[in-house]
């Protein structure tokens, strides 16, 4: 077996580690409330369907390209070609600015975990006002992040995964167990989640149940590129990808077993219809269910500080795939000490993080004297990040493995690495180059068309706010382009041997003060 000087011990640990980055709020909220507003089962049945043809390609497509480089996205993107580096410049800053909201939630998950035998139900606005409560348990969660970071991959990243991802399973089925038998309303929620209505699939649902594949299983930013990096010959390709997939897949149908018959239990015994519940965006999350678990008494206690614990853990092995990107990049380029750049990456992200905690607790209080393009800023750089150039740096990657490197040569390629691809080749080949770009195109060209001329009740019409986020989107794409070829085309920007050597060089200066 090859052994690697800076990466994961195992496969499993790979698998746990990558699987952590992609569940993540998007599948433990995003996927229910999309799958509320979209038909039910039918949009499952969609979301499936995405997952095969756009996620499961995708995701062997970055890993293939960080594995054959064993460096950071733009190193890896110049091994491709040298003038395709911009595409890696892309991957690093995609993660760095979704850290920057992403954490504010993560905050909000630490915040209502801990307040769960307090009481969480009516406390959201409250809450999201109070600017100095928010950034403290931002901060905690960032803290918390880093200090696995910190510790490296082997010792941090793959030790953590470990423990935090059984942990988050054991937890979800649980609460999954608990909920199928709370008795009245549980079967009208199981009806809804599970009996498909296909009258209620509309184009936008095909477009929300595809965009969600690429949100949940952290498509195009980059994450992918790093973890493969990390990965040896004792890694199979195929065999990995799919479970990544499944246990993505998983969470996020189980998160919909557990919330689902939860709300209709909780509209039957309290006498509120279904559709007058918050049940879109973070509502779901921080509004209607804190009023769920309170219509359980004590027990609900326990089961919100489970739930949310569950939710935090999800979202911190995200945050960790995201810091470890940029911290990854930072070492190679400019061999800085990993505790330097991981903790230069995260003060970074919690200055930006500031202004986008102000601008939500305005919003949510209806204040919009701080918005940006009628968005508040978490919804602004989500929009950015998720709608617009998430599929831009996911159609880039099956650019440079089906068109640049050439589909023939990848797959001899990751024969050699270890994987044996068999029947799944020609599969692979005509999806890789040809299908999935192609419906990844679709999601970029109608989600950006949604926002020019979203539909309205009078049908679709022009926004301007909706143009100045598809312009500062690709406004942020032509700046990762020039920043590349003005700083980094020409210059080296390192690989996984270079963290090797400051590692060493870190362990020398120690040994050298011990004496």
């Amino acid at each position: 077996m090859e052994q690697k000087k800076v990466g994961f011990a195992s496969g499993i640990g790979f698998i746990l580690a990558a699987a952590g980055s992609a569940i993540g709020l998007g599948n433990l909220w995003a996927f229910p409330y999309k799958t509320s507003a979209n038909g039910g089962a039918a949009f499952v049945i969609l979301y499936i369907a995405s997952v095969l043809f756009i996620g499961l390609i995708v995701t062997m497509c970055e890993t293939f390209i960080g594995k054959r480089a064993q460096a950071n996205p733009i190193s890896a993107y110049k091994k491709v070609h040298k003038n395709a580096g911009w595409f890696g410049m892309l991957a690093i800053a995609l993660p760095t600015i979704i850290i920057c909201y992403y954490s504010v939630l993560g905050g909000y998950t630490v915040k209502f975990t801990l307040n769960s035998f307090v009481g969480n139900a009516g406390v959201f606005n409250s809450f999201a006002g109070n600017i100095g409560d928010v950034l403290m348990y931002t901060a905690i969660f960032i803290i918390l992040s880093l200090m696995i970071v910190l510790a490296g991959v082997k010792d941090g990243i793959e030790k953590a995964s470990k423990v935090l991802m059984p942990a988050l399973f054991l937890i979800l089925t649980g609460i999954v167990i608990f909920s199928l038998c709370l008795g009245e309303g549980v079967k009208d929620g199981l009806e809804f989640y599970l009996k498909p209505d296909f009258s209620e699939l509309t184009w936008s649902s095909v477009l929300a149940a595809m965009s969600q594949a690429f949100f949940s299983l952290s498509l195009g930013m980059g994450i992918m590129i790093t973890y493969g990096s990390y990965s040896g010959k004792e890694i199979n390709l195929v065999k990995s990808t799919i479970m990544i997939c499944i246990f993505d897949t998983m969470v996020a149908l189980l998160a919909g077993l557990a919330i689902f018959p939860a709300v209709f239990h909780y509209s039957a015994t309290a006498g509120i219809p279904y559709s007058e519940l918050g049940m879109g965006g973070i509502g779901l999350m921080f509004q209607t269910l804190p009023f769920v678990f309170a219509d359980m008494g004590v027990l609900g206690q326990i089961v919100s500080l489970l739930f949310f614990a569950m939710v935090t853990i999800a979202a911190m092995t995200s945050v960790i795939s995201l810091i470890e990107v940029a911290t990854q990049f930072v070492i190679q380029k400019f061999h800085t000490k990993r505790k330097i750049a991981a903790v230069t990456v995260g003060t970074f992200c919690f200055a930006v993080a500031i202004p986008v905690s102000i601008s939500l607790g305005k919003v949510l209080n209806g204040d919009n004297s701080m918005v940006i393009f009628g968005q508040n800023w978490l919804d602004f750089l989500d929009l950015m990040t998720n709608t617009v150039l998430m599929p831009v740096g996911a159609f880039l990657a099956c650019l440079a493995v089906g068109w640049i490197i050439g589909i023939k040569k990848t797959c001899n390629e990751i024969e050699q690495q270890g994987t044996k691809l068999g029947a799944f080749r020609p599969v692979f080949s005509i999806m890789a180059k040809y299908v999935t770009p192609l419906l990844i195109l679709v999601v970029e060209i109608f989600g950006c068309f949604d926002l020019i001329m979203p539909m309205g009740d009078n049908g679709r019409s022009f926004s301007g706010n909706g143009l100045g986020i598809v312009a500062c989107s690709y406004g942020l794409l032509a700046l990762c382009l020039i920043v590349y070829f003005i700083f980094f085309r020409n210059t080296e920007t390192g690989t996984n041997e270079d963290e090797h050597i400051v590692d060493w060089e870190e362990m020398v200066d120690q040994s050298k003060a011990s004496k």
